[in-house]
């Protein structure tokens, strides 16, 4: 079997992966369609101290389908039209009609990322890096300007340098309450 990519509507995604895998079951074409998936990853974030873990998708408006192919490289017919049929579906990702199977290297990555990772603790996103220049929105010291120093991702607080009254102070602040400038 090789692994294709498969275009849906955007926040559709589970519901698809879903509905064809009920459809492969019920229509009995298990032998020709393996694994159907929609890579995520565990986030932690932090919103008024209040810690909570998300699921996020790694890729958005995409469903991965492992199918055995004809030999002159397409997809069934009762697969083909099993897929099409399903409601918020696009296309297979390929040309003149003819969907294209992964490299083997996309698919060694894309199967790392569906492995359930629960024993690992996820990670805050934190989308500042040392050096950046931020403004506060919210807190004691809204709408002043910064460099961000640090960044504790585990506690979701970034060391924000400030100039108050002519001198430079470090501010602990939550990642939530500054933006990019």
């Amino acid at each position: 079997m090789q692994w294709y990519v498969l275009r849906v509507a955007s926040n559709k995604e589970n519901r698809v992966c879903e509905s064809l895998q009920r459809k492969v079951q019920m229509e009995s074409l298990q032998d020709q369609v393996g694994r159907i998936a929609v890579p995520v990853e565990k986030v932690k974030s932090v919103k008024g101290g209040r810690k909570r873990v998300v699921k996020r998708k790694l890729y958005p408006g995409y469903v991965f389908m492992e199918v055995e192919p004809l030999e002159d490289g397409r997809i069934p017919e009762r697969v083909w039209f099993m897929i099409k049929e399903t409601m918020d579906v696009g296309d297979f990702i390929g040309t003149d009609g003819k969907p294209i199977p992964m490299r083997d290297t996309d698919v060694a990555k894309m199967l790392i990322d569906i492995e359930d990772k629960t024993e690992e603790a996820p990670a805050i996103k934190v989308e500042f890096e040392k050096g950046d220049v931020v403004k506060i929105r919210e807190g004691a010291f809204e709408n002043f300007e910064g460099t961000v120093d640090s960044i504790d991702a585990e506690r979701g607080v970034v060391r924000v340098i400030v100039s108050i009254f002519g001198r430079s102070t470090p501010l602990d602040i939550e990642y939530w309450q500054i933006d990019k400038v």
